[in-house]
């Protein structure tokens, strides 16, 4: 790596990989179920190795054990499986530079972490939580930015040993040089941050033996080959103190991009405690993954200039967004989602699939299985109608109709899958519909334009209102009350 020290600044310089070195990792922690800032972050990465022909690596940075959920794990594997983002080296998958979670590998970090105190960069802090509490009231009450004042950091050899030996609780600090560092970000261009003068030295081991996420994460990305690291932008002000580290190893760094935020229609920050990004909730909403993934990178770009300008206009399989990734097209503004757009990639997907005859089966396959609890569940008492051929004929009659499988299902719809009831009408209408069905009869063809002018005709000679008699005719066909057809939306 080619260190250049120019007017006090120290710029370290991006490593350059062949193809066949590229290696990315997506490393949530296990305290909640992925989301689509977690989603947004793992395709990028997938779509970067795919488009190099490298490895996309999972890694579970479980170091907070306090926080960690039951279950969060497997609903990340299954999360990253159903969106279609293979994981080629992982928890569950194996690879040859596991265990693939950090609880797993506590030795490797105490190897290295002694490497960190015998060379100087790092020492032991005996601070207890009142004493850094009252730093942290003091700096408050000063108006000041919160951070330690490093004074365990002048600690004599014998203090130390006398400490240690009288079993005083401690963590270990890692030594932030006062130097400027600058490094060159993948999206943003060249980063310059000062951060000896904003923060105190760090706490790379907790009292509790584990590592935090500054050190672990190092130690990983070196061991593990890692030689990109795209991760969102909250990360991007401490990375100049990730390279300080990788400095004190005597290791070379990997390359960095720094995602921007991904925000809500309304321009305010995802949060976790929202269950209306939650993976699993698009899932049960009936969302397709190709579907949830093109409405992701919709809004962050990254994408040669022909995909980008007709992401809007239709679906991108993987391998279509994966060869058309350009890291450097990457926005630095903040992506806002779109709510009403999923549902018209939704629709697009649908027409996708609907076009391949495997994945038609499996559309009516999903079909007869909702169906089936439906009407598990409800009062309609009439036989269903489940023959491939009708369900195949209505799915392709609705796809401009509806945006989600589940439509089929609303009340305006049930007249597709049962026979209607019998209906309460009035003599006149009766006499109406009898009639109809005569002239009907004698008719060769039923192209809709003719039927709409002949029904309209129809009405006029009976002395009947057309939409009034439009809904009745409705009613008698499908069962369905005249309430039924008023109030729907495009994507209701």
């Amino acid at each position: 790596m080619l260190k250049i020290k120019q007017l006090g600044l120290k710029f370290f310089s991006i490593r350059f990989y062949s193809s066949d070195a590229i290696r990315v990792r997506f490393a949530p922690s296990p305290t909640g179920y992925l989301h689509l800032g977690g989603l947004r972050t793992a395709l990028y990465n997938f779509l970067f190795s795919k488009s190099k022909n490298g490895t996309f690596i999972l890694r579970i940075e479980d170091t907070d054990q306090s926080r960690l959920v039951d279950g969060a794990i497997e609903q990340l594997v299954k999360d990253l499986t159903w969106a279609g983002i293979e994981i080629q080296e992982g928890p569950k998958v194996g690879g040859n530079y596991g265990p693939y979670i950090q609880s797993q590998r506590l030795d490797l970090y105490r190897e290295q972490i002694e490497k960190l105190l015998n060379n100087g960069s790092a020492y032991y802090c005996f601070c207890t939580e009142r004493r850094l509490d009252l730093l942290r009231r003091e700096a408050i009450k000063n108006r000041e930015v919160p951070k330690y004042d490093n004074k365990c950091r002048h600690l004599t050899t014998e203090e130390i040993k006398k400490n240690l030996e009288k079993g005083e609780k401690y963590c270990v600090r890692f030594k932030l040089s006062s130097d400027v560092t600058s490094y060159e970000d993948l999206v943003y261009g060249k980063i310059t941050y000062d951060v000896a003068l904003n923060e105190g030295d760090p706490v790379i081991i907790k009292s509790d033996g584990y590592p935090t996420y500054h050190f672990a994460n190092i130690v990983d990305d070196h061991f593990m080959k890692i030689s990109h690291v795209l991760r969102g932008l909250e990360w991007q002000i401490s990375t100049t103190k990730h390279i300080q580290m990788y400095r004190a190893f005597g290791w070379d760094p990997p390359n960095f991009g720094h995602l921007p935020l991904l925000l809500n229609s309304d321009g305010t920050k995802l949060s976790k405690r929202q269950n209306d990004i939650k993976i699993a909730h698009f899932k049960e909403k009936g969302i397709f993954p190709l579907a949830l993934l093109n409405y992701v990178v919709n809004a962050g770009g990254g994408f040669e200039k022909d995909l980008q300008q007709n992401v809007k206009m239709r679906i991108h399989t993987i391998d279509e967004l994966a060869n058309g990734f350009d890291i450097t097209r990457l926005s630095t503004h903040s992506g806002r989602l779109m709510p009403e757009l999923l549902f018209e990639f939704n629709q697009q997907e649908l027409k996708r699939l609907l076009k391949n005859e495997h994945d038609e089966k499996e559309l009516l396959k999903e079909v007869v299985s909702l169906l089936q609890e439906h009407f598990k569940k409800s009062s309609v008492d009439s036989n269903l109608q489940l023959d491939e051929d009708h369900i195949r004929s209505i799915l392709h009659w609705s796809v401009n109709r509806i945006t989600k499988l589940s439509d089929l299902l609303k009340n305006d719809m049930l007249f597709l899958w049962t026979m209607p009831k019998s209906c309460k009408l009035k003599e006149h209408d009766i006499n109406s519909i009898t009639e109809l069905l005569k002239e009907l009869e004698v008719q060769d063809e039923f192209s809709r334009e003719k039927l709409a002018k002949f029904l309209k005709k129809f009405a006029d000679q009976q002395n009947i209102k057309y939409s009034m008699f439009m809904k009745t005719l409705r009613s008698v066909l499908s069962g369905l009350k005249k309430d039924d057809f008023v109030g729907r939306t495009k994507y209701s």
